[in-house]
């Protein structure tokens, strides 16, 4: 995300531009995601006027039309169920997010049992795959988790449209490594994190104007190196960098 984009966010009023962590591209990502769900429901109003042409006696024409169950999606709802029962059989700490600059090694703390467990669902779903470090501020945090790709509102779209409750680990705060997730700043008097983008400190001094705002779930314990170089690649005016820097990334234990 940008800080030219980030004009709605900000932990001070001066340094509104310069130093938050906004979910800012979920705008563009919900356009995207509203498209798709035209195009489906077009799709879904031609399937209805099949079915309905369909004689009612003709059973074996009936089992062919029969709508096919709801794909599981998450919501606020169920979120917390699901992530938590998620947690419980899937109790992995450490994640490797992979770029073209090397790798860096996340290690999750489980005292954030829900940002912990969405952070490893993503993974495994294979959603990071489809997106980049698309954010750099220089000397503050670089940002992954997001992309101008298709196939990532897409992804987003069949994952579910969700947030998550803060979950704050007493004795934390956002010093250098330290791995978090972004937020809304409008319209959130929670301080409900996005659940697809994350940022790392890159700041020798930390960034503790953002203490208190976002949960802070994991740190980097390999890969500083890899996250300064990201950190010093060129980028337009709205910090986003000249070349994308895709992420893979994978479960290690």
């Amino acid at each position: 995300m940008s800080f030219t984009r980030v004009i709605l966010i900000g932990s001070c009023i001066i340094s509104l531009i310069f130093c938050s962590c906004e979910d800012t591209h979920s705008k563009k990502t919900k356009e995207d995601v509203l498209k798709n769900e035209k195009e489906t429901s077009n799709k879904e109003v031609e399937q209805q006027k099949t079915e309905n042409s369909i004689p009612k006696n003709d059973s074996k024409t009936l089992n062919t039309a029969e709508k096919e169950e709801e794909p599981f999606k998450l919501t606020n709802e169920n979120m917390r169920e699901f992530l938590l029962e998620y947690g419980k059989n899937n109790p992995e700490t450490l994640v490797r997010v992979k770029t073209k600059f090397g790798n860096i090694d996340i290690q999750l703390y489980k005292e954030s049992p829900i940002h912990r467990a969405n952070f490893i669902y993503l993974v495994k779903e294979k959603y990071f795959d489809e997106t980049f470090f698309y954010r750099v501020a220089k000397g503050f945090v670089i940002q992954g988790g997001n992309s101008d790709r298709r196939q990532m509102a897409q992804r987003r779209h069949e994952i579910g449209d969700y947030t998550l409750p803060q979950e704050p680990i007493k004795g934390l705060t956002h010093n250098r490594g330290s791995v978090a997730l972004s937020k809304q700043w409008v319209d959130n008097p929670s301080n409900r994190s996005t659940p697809y983008e994350f940022f790392i400190v890159i700041a020798k001094q930390g960034a503790h104007h953002l203490d208190g705002e976002h949960t802070i779930f994991g740190k980097v314990v390999k890969g500083m190196n890899v996250a300064d170089k990201i950190s010093n690649v060129p980028v337009d005016g709205s910090e986003w960098p000249k070349e994308n820097i895709f992420i893979k990334a994978e479960v290690i234990r």
